[in-house]
């Protein structure tokens, strides 16, 4: 929360905290952060996460109790930006669903008779009585 809203460095900005994590020793901390836009937007951004970094410890100091205060070392997650742009490139190739779900306008409108798709046995149900044991 504190890089949200205490960080006053204008590179960082339009970062998400993504996860965590620890050495075992919990001397040094890897924070993996989303950042939306640009490539040198996201250099822009971890370079200003990386200058905060004493007083970010500061405030993680401030709200645990260890021996040491973890060193915070910040590494670019692709993962959000990765997963969009799967999702565009699948939506570009896939057909959409109302497309699927209707028949032509050409069929509809020639009069053709449209095939129904055969219905797939998963997705047949059936109400049985359940049988009444004696």
């Amino acid at each position: 929360m504190a890089i949200l809203t205490q960080v006053r460095d204008p590179r960082v900005q339009n970062v998400t905290v993504t996860r965590v994590e620890m050495d075992p020793d919990m001397r040094a901390a890897t924070v993996h952060v989303s950042v939306m836009g640009s490539p040198a937007k996201e250099e822009l951004a971890l370079r200003g996460l990386a200058s905060s970094a004493g007083f970010l410890q500061a405030q993680v100091a401030e709200r645990i109790e260890t021996r040491y205060t973890p060193r915070l070392k910040f590494k670019l997650d692709t993962g959000v930006k990765r997963s969009i742009e799967i999702a565009r490139v699948l939506s570009e190739v896939l057909p959409s669903p109302a497309a699927a779900a209707s028949p032509s306008t050409d069929q509809q409108a020639s009069g053709e008779a449209v095939p129904a798709e055969p219905e797939s046995p998963a997705r047949k149900v059936t109400m049985e009585k359940p049988e009444e044991h004696a």
